[in-house]
């Protein structure tokens, strides 16, 4: 198939009613933000959800994008949307301390889904999540393989880690798991899970981790913008590749959309979201 014929069919996709999309900006600053969803091309329903927000607080403006990214059915990633980032800002040393309050707000979380088991099935979730403070601060965590990248200057730079059986052997091997690697296939928990930290997914959770990995950056002149996004976009492009595509659009969201039609045209499979956030106008 050529390129002009893969780029209509990821046209039609995005055209059939298997996506969605949006856009807000700041109310205090020059960040803009648009979002892409596209359903993959697997027999079950829409498994990512995201979050991407501006919400004006007493002590501040917050930007709030997160991309949740269900497995064994949306149930989790559904709750995560509608709780994790609550769960961070209650925590009464957000402002002073964000990096212990996120690391504990995940914990809490993650504990409040198993204890909802069977409410919340026997699925899980991964979770990327940036908090971007007054427009100056950005704060990035994650669990699982969604990933965040941000753009200074042109160049590509990964802000989150991708959390892989292969990479962590040693701690789910230590904790009585084992990781398999089939001819074919990527690298998975005890045969089953091809990420090795997740929030929920009771039946493997003695083998797995959900402490997320957290970093923090100043967004300062150089910081042109930042994407996050599911690995529907990562297994089919290169963090620079997907950096060099969002700069050529100025609109987040037509960035965003852009992003979305390449990974599609590359034969992604999987559902797509993808979050562009602008810094600058």
């Amino acid at each position: 198939m050529d390129n002009l014929c893969c780029f209509s069919s990821a046209n039609s996709q995005l055209a059939r009613g298997r996506s969605s999309g949006g856009k807000g900006r700041s109310h205090q600053g020059p960040a803009k933000y648009g979002f892409t969803l596209v359903k993959g091309k697997a027999n079950h329903p829409m498994e990512d959800y995201h979050v991407a927000k501006f919400m004006q607080l007493r002590k501040g403006e917050l930007g709030l994008f997160a991309i949740y990214d269900g497995h064994s059915g949306d149930d989790v990633a559904a709750y995560l949307q509608k709780h994790l980032f609550s769960n961070i800002l209650k925590e009464e040393d957000f402002w002073t301390d964000p990096h212990s309050t996120i690391l504990q707000a995940y914990e809490r979380t993650d504990q409040a889904i198993l204890s909802h088991t069977p409410d919340l099935g026997q699925g899980g979730s991964t979770a990327v999540t940036a908090i971007l403070i007054n427009g100056r601060k950005l704060w990035i965590a994650n669990v699982g393989d969604s990933r965040a990248v941000l753009s200074k200057r042109g160049k590509a730079i990964q802000m989150s880690i991708d959390h892989e059986p292969h990479t962590e052997r040693g701690s789910i091997e230590n904790k009585g798991g084992f990781v398999t690697k089939m001819p074919g296939d990527v690298a998975r928990v005890n045969g089953q899970l091809a990420v090795s930290r997740a929030f929920g997914d009771k039946n493997l959770k003695s083998h797995l981790r959900s402490d997320p990995d957290v970093r923090t950056i100043d967004v300062d002149g150089d910081t042109d913008l930042l994407i996050l996004a599911s690995d529907g976009l990562w297994k089919v492009m290169s963090n620079q590749e997907a950096v060099d595509i969002a700069k050529k659009v100025k609109d987040p969201q037509k960035a965003s959309k852009q992003l979305a039609i390449e990974a599609l045209t590359r034969e992604s499979k999987d559902d797509i979201s993808c979050i562009v956030v602008r810094f600058k106008g």
